[in-house]
């Protein structure tokens, strides 16, 4: 069988090396428009920070495609598709023909169209970031168009680094889609006392030398602009090529389109009316589609996921989870709220099950409310003990006394705690080594304090080092 994957990015990588682990004799052909080896998007934000650089974030060492026997063209950009006799052409004039055909083109920066905006820079890949980092050397103020996740992690990396900035966003409050406007604007608070400027409500008309220029006429001053508009699923070569493609590219729960002979999976990808924009469902499909092609599991099949927005900023502790914007007219919600802390915890229960979830602030509840959510049981009566862990007695799930070997650790990789427990048994005694066996902290990373607490709390009752 001849696999041809177009895209080199987190789910194409995935896919790669799942379906090598399945099957050893597949002939595998990559096309990755980047010429970086594949990376962790997610921390592109701490490479801006500073807490990482480049190599820190690669998800495969420079010899994995050779020692893989994986044809890899790194730096070329696939062009078209030529269903009719299953050829891909590249950029470069090469046909490569397949069998299988795995879309995995990701998603593009939303680019507003307006005057002056080729003077910014996007905020989307590892070339964006070094972009941004070298422009910053130079620069006195940022401005950054966009409150969304990839805005505020960009605002507070280059205020981390000392940069004064400007957060701009056009809805009333930050991360609209995830949180409320209570959640909003505790968030707009934390990052005001971490040194960056929020405005929202404001539209950009106009990027200056100087700096933006909004719709009222006001200037928010900057000598570098990123952007952080958004993104939307890269389905070009799909449309060209006559697959369906509403938001995304069209798949069924076997992420195939409706040409047999293609899947698709990650960003642009839609299953069933969804665009999943996280990593978590993207590493999900890809492990679906390696059982299928290869037969290791020919019934497998992708039913949607349950997701978990992780905010990725120093000093900002936030998850949000499921619908978060529901009131008590259609379910039962239970908050707190404590805006000179940065604090502001949210649960939205229906039928008696976790379906929303918004935690901002340092929380031991995050574990627990993440598996309840997960899971779908159950709730216990006690719902201030779900905000408060340890009040009344209520369990804290982060602990690894207390937490069950069935609880997800890592959400990216659908590690559980029963799975470091079998990694550490078979002799990985620290995370790193749980991380090699596992993936468990290769995703977003949120997970690697609980995975360190496993670890340690293994070696203890052993009396081994960590």
């Amino acid at each position: 069988m001849r696999l041809l994957v177009i895209g080199n990015g987190m789910a194409g990588a995935r896919l790669v090396g799942e379906v090598r682990a399945r099957d050893k004799d597949i002939k595998i052909t990559v096309f990755g428009a980047e010429t970086w080896q594949p990376y962790n998007r997610v921390l592109l934000s701490n490479v801006l920070a500073g807490s990482s650089g480049p190599d820190q974030v690669r998800l495969l060492d420079p010899t994995w495609y050779g020692e893989h026997d994986v044809e890899a063209f790194l730096g070329t950009r696939a062009v078209q598709i030529d269903r009719e006799t299953r050829t891909v052409i590249s950029e470069d004039g090469r046909r490569t023909p397949y069998d299988v055909l795995v879309l995995a083109t990701g998603s593009q920066a939303i680019v507003p169209p307006i005057p002056g905006v080729d003077r910014a820079v996007p905020f989307r890949t590892l070339d964006d970031c070094q972009a941004i980092l070298a422009a910053s050397r130079t620069s006195a103020r940022a401005v950054v168009i966009g409150g969304g996740l990839l805005g505020i992690e960009a605002a507070r990396g280059l205020a981390g680094r000392g940069l004064p900035v400007t957060l701009l966003h056009l809805a009333d409050h930050l991360m609209e889609r995830q949180l409320d406007a209570e959640a909003g604007l505790v968030l707009g608070e934390t990052l005001a006392g971490l040194g960056v400027e929020i405005r929202t409500g404001v539209s950009a008309a106009e990027i200056l030398p100087e700096g933006v220029r909004l719709a009222d006429g006001t200037l928010a001053e900057g000598d570098l602009v990123v952007l952080a508009c958004g993104v939307r699923p890269e389905t070009e070569l799909a449309e060209q090529a006559g697959l369906e493609v509403r938001r995304g590219v069209v798949v069924d729960d076997e992420l195939r389109t409706d040409d047999p002979a293609v899947f698709a999976i990650g960003e642009c990808a839609e299953h069933d009316g969804v665009v999943y924009g996280l990593v978590a469902p993207a590493w999900e499909q890809a492990s679906v589609v390696a059982d299928v092609i290869t037969g290791a599991a020919k019934d497998a099949r992708y039913r949607g996921s349950r997701l978990v927005t992780r905010l990725k900023a120093k000093s900002v502790e936030l998850a949000a989870m499921g619908e978060t914007h529901l009131t008590e007219e259609h379910a039962e919600v239970v908050r707190f709220s404590h805006r000179a802390k940065g604090t502001y915890r949210k649960l939205v229960i229906r039928d008696g099950r976790l379906v929303g979830a918004i935690l901002l602030g340092e929380s031991a509840a995050v574990g627990t409310l993440t598996q309840l959510f997960d899971r779908g049981g159950p709730l216990p009566g006690d719902r201030a003990g779900l905000l408060f862990p340890g009040l009344s007695g209520a369990p804290v799930a982060d602990s690894p006394v207390r937490m069950p070997d069935s609880a997800k650790v890592c959400q990216c990789n659908n590690v559980t705690k029963g799975q470091i427990r079998a990694c550490w048994e078979s002799g990985a005694r620290d995370v790193t080594a749980v991380a090699a066996a596992t993936r468990a902290t290769t995703g977003c990373g949120t997970c690697r304090d609980a995975v360190e607490g496993i670890v340690g709390w293994l070696c203890e009752q052993e009396g081994v080092s960590a």
